[in-house]
């Protein structure tokens, strides 16, 4: 499906869904008191049309079609499989209902209790069953004839080829190929012929760059009968880099990038970075008071270990962290490198002598990385991602493979944190796992990140 047609497909859908999971509310109300189905003792009874089922519905119009697209909801294919669908509707059914759980801590509303488990599950089979319908409805309308782009694809036989295995692999039906032109045999005079009698209203051009001054010859022609061209951008070809069309200031591009590009969900990782750190700083605040004046009445020197260290595209940030080490750790580390276990630029000693001993409980327990909060808040980090090396250790990488590592924002953990980081020996292995969380990053792999942080945390299974 085309960017424009997409676009509005998408526009639709959200509102259709926001409606969805809206009126899912009401339906759960409904049914409950037809099942009498009652959970966990249930709550005092709210009439349906009182005000919080109201501003709840009302809020649940804008709330779940963003949660479903920071799910990757609305970037599915086209015709998409029933698990493509339904396991990120599940995700952000969870979470909505999560955050409607939340939000009746917060203001004291008194919901029925069987209301909301209805609604989890109910919000899914309604959802689904709208795209379901959704899907149908459109094959049918597609396989008309009249409806269906009548598509010229152009190029040489090898080319033509490919892109209608690709076409008929879909099993799209809102396109029918009508001819395949062979650009390198026929003039251009022949193809305005061919797109007269078959009636074309596409032309798809899958052809080679070496070709440019065809292809020009071919737009013209198509521009002059108001007929539509594709381009196919596949002129290179990129193992990792994925490619998306943009504008800058008035002249279209091809961007290819290999990080996560801007998105709501990155919007969202931001919002739960800024929300996340505040309220850690606030809720821990004694915890860091305590770890302040444990490392200041342990040993002499400041409280805060500062560092240069790596930030996003390597741009170099200070680093917070409570001391753990004595004060002149940094100078004798050239007396411990023949200890190092750690292969690559990385240094990383077990049983480290420079350690104190309050250093050694905080480290355990990852207590000297608090500190890092305040990095998260002044946007140096975040809460997930790679963890930030120092800026030495960084220009020493041999494989410039490795830097792709530096292309998102450093984090407070990430998966090697929660993949026994000590057993870890190989920084190709390190840097596998960052380029795994870069390559598979959605909102929902840092929640469950985050969640699988807390056990690691209090076992205390941190550095050594």
């Amino acid at each position: 499906m085309l960017r424009n047609q997409r676009q509005i497909h998408t526009s639709i859908n959200k509102v259709l869904d926001g409606l969805v999971f809206a009126i899912s509310l009401w339906l759960a109300h409904g049914l409950r008191a037809v099942l009498q189905f009652e959970v966990f003792g249930g709550t005092a009874e709210i009439a349906p049309f009182e005000g919080a089922y109201v501003w709840i519905s009302v809020l649940l119009l804008f709330v779940a079609p963003f949660v479903l697209d920071t799910e990757g909801f609305y970037s599915r294919s086209a015709w998409p499989s029933r698990a493509q669908t339904i396991w990120p509707l599940a995700k952000a059914s969870v979470l909505i209902t999560l955050l409607i759980i939340t939000v009746m801590f917060t203001f004291k509303i008194q919901l029925t209790r069987s209301v909301i488990l209805i609604f989890a599950g109910l919000s899914i089979a309604l959802a689904w069953a709208k795209e379901e319908g959704s899907l149908r409805w459109q094959r049918r309308r597609l396989t008309r004839a009249d409806l269906q782009k009548r598509i010229i694809l152009l190029g040489s036989p090898e080319e033509t080829q490919n892109m209608l295995g690709r076409i008929d692999d879909t099993n799209d039906t809102s396109y029918r190929v009508v001819l395949q032109f062979n650009i390198d045999r026929k003039p251009i005079d022949d193809l305005l012929r061919q797109m007269h009698e078959h009636s074309a209203n596409v032309v798809l051009i899958n052809a080679g760059h070496t070709k440019f001054d065809k292809i020009e010859q071919v737009i013209n022609a198509c521009e002059l009968e108001g007929v539509e061209v594709w381009l196919a951008a596949d002129f290179f070809n990129t193992q990792i880099a994925r490619t998306a069309v943009d504008d800058f200031h008035g002249v279209p591009l091809l961007v290819f990038h290999s990080a996560p590009a801007a998105s709501l969900q990155g919007l969202a990782k931001q919002a739960i970075d800024s929300v996340g750190a505040l309220a850690m700083l606030v809720l821990l605040s004694p915890v860091l008071l305590l770890c302040a004046l444990a490392v200041k009445s342990n040993s002499t020197g400041p409280v805060l270990f500062r560092q240069k260290r790596s930030g996003i595209n390597g741009r170099p940030f200070t680093m917070y962290k409570f001391r753990s080490m004595v004060t002149n750790a940094e100078q004798r580390k050239h007396e411990l490198a023949a200890m190092n276990e750690m292969s690559g630029p990385v240094f990383k000693v077990s049983n480290d002598p420079r350690i104190t001993p309050v250093g050694r409980f905080l480290r355990r327990f990852s207590l000297d990385e608090l500190p890092q909060l305040f990095n998260v808040l002044k946007g140096a980090m975040s809460l997930v991602g790679p963890r930030p090396l120092p800026v030495d250790e960084t220009r020493r990488f041999e494989d410039l493979s490795h830097r792709r590592r530096l292309s998102v924002k450093p984090g407070l953990t990430c998966l090697w944190q929660i993949s026994g980081r000590n057993e870890v020996k190989e920084f190709s292995d390190w840097v596998r796992l960052d380029l795994e969380y870069i390559d598979n990053w959605s909102l929902w792999l840092d929640i469950k990140i985050l969640f699988r942080t807390i056990p690691v945390v209090f076992i205390g299974t941190g550095a050594k």
